[in-house]
């Protein structure tokens, strides 16, 4: 699907997600009845538009294609390695009608760790703002130096 915005994806996820809530989720004891569906990020990055789903059942790092990507060919339950500034991450294909293929990566499943929204909402923010930021290096210590631990930095 060719997505033009962060705005259209963030209301296609939305809206696909609470039909799934709806219905396939209905009564099911992984729900957590205090959380709701948002969505959060999904600016471009290069020929990716990642971001964070909450929902009541799982917290995901997304990724929607801009283009054709190789992992596009993989059938839905196929993993693959996707590189972001905070490192490497194993997103699995799936599929859903309305929003095509795209790749996920848990977070957080089941969800009743969080008490309300916004601690989720937060959550979520984090763990967005986290992917796209390199981590800062780490001082060698001598102590490193002297054991050959420099692939630690």
């Amino acid at each position: 699907m060719p997505w033009l915005d962060s705005e259209q994806i963030k209301s296609a996820l939305e809206a696909t997600f609470n039909q799934i809530l709806a219905t396939r989720m209905r009564g099911l004891p992984v729900v957590n009845p205090l959380l709701s569906v948002h969505a959060i990020g999904f600016e471009r990055f290069g020929d990716l538009w990642p971001g964070v789903l909450v929902t009541p059942w799982f917290m995901n790092l997304l990724i929607l294609p801009d283009k054709n990507n190789p992992w596009l060919e993989l059938s839905a339950g196929n993993q693959f390695e996707q590189s972001f500034p905070a490192g490497n991450f194993i997103f699995t294909v799936a599929q859903e009608t309305r929003l095509g293929i795209y790749a996920q990566c848990s977070l957080f499943s089941p969800m009743f760790q969080f008490i309300d929204q916004g601690s989720a909402i937060a959550a979520a923010q984090s763990a967005w703002q986290g992917l796209l930021t390199r981590p800062a290096p780490r001082a060698v210590s001598r102590r490193d130096l002297l054991r050959g631990q420099l692939g630690n930095v």
